[in-house]
């Protein structure tokens, strides 16, 4: 297993298409790094900065980013596949279209975040924090949302289908047209003081 780098700093590196398969990275920086197109399958990312970092179109498999930090980062079309990034925060960054196929995502900090049509499946984002973002016409269906911070979030014609609701105050968000189950709809029903019978 090739060893961690360990606070280092990259900048103005172009990593365009590089595959990153077991590297490993702890407390590194990375500012206008072009990534892409790259690839990258069981590399880890532990508490490092990216800031203007390109990851346009790269595609992650299984890797980890926790702790991270995401400033002003563009992630047009980027993948995560089984990916885990805990306690990793988002500002500024372009996260559309982004699409997110399980993993956990759990701690993860995307207040305001424009979010519109994202496709985010089968993952776990307890505690996430979704505050005012914008998630208009997203796909987010077999998600744990169980205490999620949702308040003022926009979920306008968004798919909830198969998701934990229970942390959903449906008074506290904008649902016009929303998706969910019967299941779901018993749930957000008694959020509302209704019982179901």
């Amino acid at each position: 297993m090739p060893e961690a780098v360990e606070d280092a700093t990259y900048r103005h590196q172009d990593w365009y298409a590089e595959e990153l398969v077991d590297r490993h990275f702890v407390r590194c920086e990375f500012f206008h790094v072009d990534l892409t197109e790259a690839v990258s399958q069981g590399a880890t990312f532990t508490e490092c900065v990216f800031g203007n970092v390109a990851f346009n179109a790269s595609r992650h498999t299984d890797s980890a980013f926790t702790r991270c930090t995401f400033k002003r980062c563009n992630l047009f079309e980027a993948e995560f596949t089984g990916c885990k990034l805990v306690g990793s925060s988002f500002d500024q960054c372009d996260l559309r279209p982004l699409r997110v196929d399980g993993g956990d995502w759990s701690f993860v900090a995307l207040p305001g975040a424009d979010l519109r049509g994202v496709r985010i499946t089968d993952a776990r984002l307890r505690e996430v924090d979704l505050t005012g973002a914008d998630l208009t016409g997203a796909v987010l269906t077999g998600l744990d949302l169980s205490g999620a911070q949702l308040h003022a979030a926009k979920l306008i014609r968004a798919d909830l289908r198969g998701s934990d609701l229970t942390s959903l105050d449906p008074t506290a968000v904008e649902r016009a047209g929303a998706i969910v189950d019967a299941e779901q709809a018993v749930v957000l029903a008694q959020a509302l003081g209704f019982e179901v019978r």
